[in-house]
């Protein structure tokens, strides 16, 4: 006897799709601290992400509190010395509320198109990471600013930029602030061809 084909017009499904159109970039964080657990569960789950070949491209570095107020005098000295000292301290102190820090980096590839699979790897492991968090009533923020080209950041980091490359230091911490956004119209980005 065939089987009939499944539904998509489930519960879990549309929760799903509630999670995914719901993630927001998150600028402004509470003070509470996100279980280490979960965070690394999150990193568990990322590691699930479609990749070529099963390279696994990705590495994860957890900041602590010795590396964060390295970073966080790094980019007072990077804006400091883009616009003035009053603008990298401000920076620096904004910075200085982020709880949580992450730095996902790829392995560099020895051919171009290995190097763009590995890296979209990377990319779908970060936004792996993202929404599981985001389940879990977590937000976060992915930058790819200045401070994640500096050489040293990558001292910080403990980077050997001969073997990777950073995708993004990403900051997570129950949001304080959920902004609403919106997407263009669906037919806008679709085209049906024949």
């Amino acid at each position: 006897m065939k089987k009939p084909a499944p539904s998509y017009k489930t519960k879990e499904l549309r929760e799903f799709g509630e999670v995914l159109r719901g993630r927001r970039t998150i600028e402004l964080f509470l003070q509470t601290p996100v279980p280490d657990a979960l965070v690394k569960e999150a990193i568990e789950a990322a590691t699930w992400a479609p990749n070529h070949h099963v390279t696994e491209p990705w590495k994860f570095y957890l900041l602590g509190r010795d590396s964060i107020a390295a970073c966080l005098g790094l980019v007072c000295d990077i804006v400091t010395a883009k616009k003035d000292a009053k603008a990298g301290e401000f920076k620096a102190k904004s910075w200085a509320e982020k709880p949580g820090w992450l730095v996902v980096s790829c392995r560099r590839s020895d051919t171009e198109s290995t190097q763009q699979e590995d890296y979209a790897a990377c990319c779908a492991a970060t936004q792996n990471f993202l929404l599981y968090l985001w389940k879990a009533g977590v937000g976060s923020k992915w930058t790819t600013g200045d401070i994640t080209k500096d050489a040293r950041f990558f001292d910080i980091v403990g980077i050997d930029t001969d073997a990777e490359f950073v995708v993004g230091l990403i900051w997570y911490g129950y949001p304080k602030l959920t902004p609403t956004q919106s997407r263009r119209p669906f037919n806008e980005v679709l085209d049906e061809l024949p």
